[in-house]
């Protein structure tokens, strides 16, 4: 099967297209013929080993010391099932589905993929295309778990959302306003109609120097981007406010533990998984009408290297979509 590979580290250029086994499925998995998958901010760190500050080395021990174990990059991803394994119950064949791989697995930037039903995978709604549903996972799961469960996002609450137009940001502000939250979005001059659209209550350009409303503080303040920093932010935190950031290094991992039983002003380390439950609630709330994907491209499979620049150019609008046909002969 035709599959986006890399085979070192380094620039978008690294990733081609070329030809790799087609996975076996064992008793417990399902085998999807992939139409749509993302390419998300974690597709192009592992693609350039790049992670937060201190975790360079255990990055690297993860995917591979001196080039990747597994040279098909992709976890997010929506198609039809083709086989199932003798075990498996919750699928069946012909089923849309999406959803996520494990992350030390990936390999969903390929024409089919290899998932285990236990896995963060769901049935796709007849309401949503298979680019919609590939661009839910990872922005729509991280979303979810900053702003509900580690932000704890309750009405009333004021919530700054940094990178609010990101893959993560449109999520984030979207349920955010779902819960209740009085929120503002800081994203760029041709983005502020977009997180105004989202439910925004308030947007703040950042071009123009700020990154937030002046004099003005947050109960939570969810940084998307990696742009502000706890010391940066500690004057537009309430009393008891909160500081998340969604990719934390070392230097956040101290903060987090320093701050953790202070009765005044933490910052909070946190990572997010994709699950089934997420997906579930997601799907919940996008049948409600509270929350929708928003896609910014979406590219054929040919182009892989114009999607991975894009998405590391870090001033996407929301996901970007690879389709997964085969290049012709």
């Amino acid at each position: 099967m035709q599959a986006c590979i890399y085979e070192e580290y380094g620039p978008a250029e690294v990733v081609t297209v070329g030809e790799v086994a087609r996975p076996e499925v064992k008793a417990d998995e399902v085998l999807v013929r992939v139409h749509a998958a993302s390419v998300t901010t974690a597709d192009w760190r592992f693609r350039r080993a790049a992670f937060p500050g201190g975790f360079a080395l255990a990055g690297r021990l993860m995917l591979g010391l001196f080039r990747p174990r597994n040279p098909v990059l992709g976890m997010d991803f929506a198609g039809t099932v083709v086989a199932t394994g003798k075990d498996v119950t919750r699928f069946r064949l012909g089923d849309r589905v999406f959803g996520s791989t494990n992350p030390m697995r990936r390999g969903a930037h390929a024409e089919y993929v290899a998932v285990k039903e236990s896995d963060a995978v769901a049935h796709t709604p007849a309401s949503l295309t298979h680019a919609q549903a590939a661009a839910i996972p990872f922005g729509g799961n991280s979303g979810l778990a900053f702003i509900r469960d580690f932000g704890r996002v309750q009405p009333g609450h004021r919530v700054l959302i940094v990178g609010a137009s990101g893959g993560v940001g449109v999520w984030a502000v979207q349920i955010a306003r779902h819960l209740g939250a009085e929120v503002t979005g800081v994203c760029s001059t041709r983005n502020l109609e977009l997180v105004r659209s989202l439910g925004a209550h308030h947007v703040v350009d950042y071009t123009t120097g700020q990154l937030g409303e002046p004099g003005k503080q947050y109960d939570l303040i969810f940084d998307t981007v990696g742009v502000t920093t706890f010391a940066g932010c500690k004057a537009a935190l309430t009393e008891k406010g909160l500081y998340l950031p969604l990719n934390s290094g070392l230097a956040e991992m101290g903060q987090a533990l320093l701050t953790a039983f202070s009765r005044g002003k933490r910052v909070k380390h946190a990572i997010s998984k994709n699950t089934r439950e997420g997906l579930e609630a997601l799907l919940t709330l996008i049948a409600s009408g509270a929350i929708k994907p928003v896609i910014d491209a979406v590219y054929p499979m040919s182009q892989i290297v114009a999607a991975h620049r894009h998405v590391e150019g870090r001033h996407r609008s929301g996901s970007v979509v690879v389709t997964m046909e085969p290049l012709a002969a």
